[in-house]
C-alpha cells in the first residue's frame, strides 16, 4: 500500500500534549456569526491546542472557518486575538495576526497549478511581507527545499509545476505554504481529503508536532476518527449552529455520531453547550 506498510494502530487517538483550559486563549470568538450562514457561536483556541470542528456536510464547519480567517465577514459578535478585538475584512487582516488557512478545495482555492512548487510554497510568506519586501529567489528556494524535505514532498525539484504532483503531495505543499509563515494559529479544512493513508497520517502527525511547539490549530474533517485522533476539544456543529463541545480521551466515535446526528451532548462530557453565551 502506497509503498510502505501502515500500522493500523496509528489511526487510534494519540496522546496529544496537555493544554491548560484556563490559560488565555490565542483567539476567542464571542457570538460570532453571519446571517443566513452561521448562527452566533463562541469558540476559544489556545496555544498548543487543537480544536476540532465536527459535523455533517452543510453543518457550518467550513463557513465558521471562513469567518475566522476573514474570507467572509462576520456581521454578529466579536473576534479577539491575544486579548485585542479585531474585525477581519480580508484574509490579509487575519494573516497579519498570525492566522493561516488551508482550504478544503486545494484545486480551486489552494494551489496555483501553473506555478512551481517553490512559487506556491512562498505565496503566503510573500503576502505577509508585502509587495515592497520581495523575497529573493535564492531564499525562496531555500525555504521550499526545507519544507520539501521536512514534509516528505515527493518531487525531483522545487521548480516542477505543482499541478504535476499527486494529491497528497499538493496538500503537503499547501501546508508548507502556511508553515513557512510560522502561524500562531492554522485552520486546516479537510486537510486529508482525497489523499492516501500514508499522507493522511503524516499530516495528522505534523499537526500534533506543531502543538508541541505551542502553536494553535483548528482541524476540520468529516472523518471522525481523524478529528478524534488529533483534537483536544471538539466543537460540534449541526444545521449551521454550534450545539456543544466535547473534550478528553473519553470522547468516542459513538458519542460523536450521536451528537452530530441530533442527540443531546452527554452531561458528563459536555464542556460548553449551545452557541453564544
Amino acid at each position: 500500500m502506497v509503498g510502505r506498510d501502515i500500522d493500523a494502530s496509528r489511526f487510534e487517538r494519540t496522546e496529544v500534549p496537555p493544554v491548560d483550559d484556563t490559560a488565555p486563549a490565542f483567539l476567542s470568538a464571542r457570538g460570532m456569526g453571519r446571517r443566513g450562514v452561521v448562527q452566533p457561536l463562541d469558540l476559544d483556541v489556545r496555544p498548543g491546542q487543537v480544536l476540532g470542528l465536527g459535523g455533517l456536510l452543510g453543518s457550518g464547519r467550513t463557513e465558521t472557518a471562513r469567518l475566522l480567517f476573514g474570507v467572509d465577514r462576520n456581521d454578529a459578535g466579536s473576534i479577539n486575538v491575544q486579548g485585542q478585538s479585531h474585525q477581519f475584512s480580508s484574509p490579509r487582516d487575519a494573516i497579519r495576526q498570525g492566522i493561516g488557512f488551508c482550504p478544503e478545495d486545494r484545486k480551486t482555492e489552494g494551489i496555483i497549478a501553473g506555478l512551481s512548487i517553490r512559487e506556491n510554497i512562498i505565496l503566503a510568506l510573500q503576502a505577509k511581507r508585502g509587495l515592497f519586501r520581495y523575497l529573493p529567489k535564492k531564499r525562496q528556494r531555500e525555504i521550499a527545499d526545507q519544507y520539501i524535505a521536512q514534509l516528505g514532498i515527493k518531487t525531483p525539484d522545487a521548480e516542477k509545476p505543482i499541478g504535476q504532483l499527486s494529491g497528497g503531495n499538493q496538500q503537503k505543499a499547501v501546508l508548507a505554504r502556511w508553515l513557512a509563515t510560522d502561524p500562531a494559529m492554522l485552520i486546516l479544512d479537510e486537510p486529508t481529503r482525497g489523499i492516501d493513508i500514508a499522507a493522511k497520517l503524516d499530516i495528522m502527525d505534523l499537526v500534533t508536532a506543531q502543538c508541541r511547539k505551542g502553536r494553535a490549530r483548528v482541524f476540520i474533517s468529516r472523518e471522525l476518527r481523524e478529528v478524534r485522533r488529533v483534537s483536544h476539544r471538539l466543537a460540534i456543529l449541526r444545521d449551521r449552529k454550534k450545539v456543544g463541545e466535547l473534550a478528553g480521551a473519553d470522547v468516542t466515535e459513538d458519542t460523536l455520531c450521536h451528537v452530530i446526528a441530533g442527540g443531546d451532548v452527554p452531561a458528563s462530557q459536555s464542556t460548553t453547550t449551545g452557541g453564544a453565551a
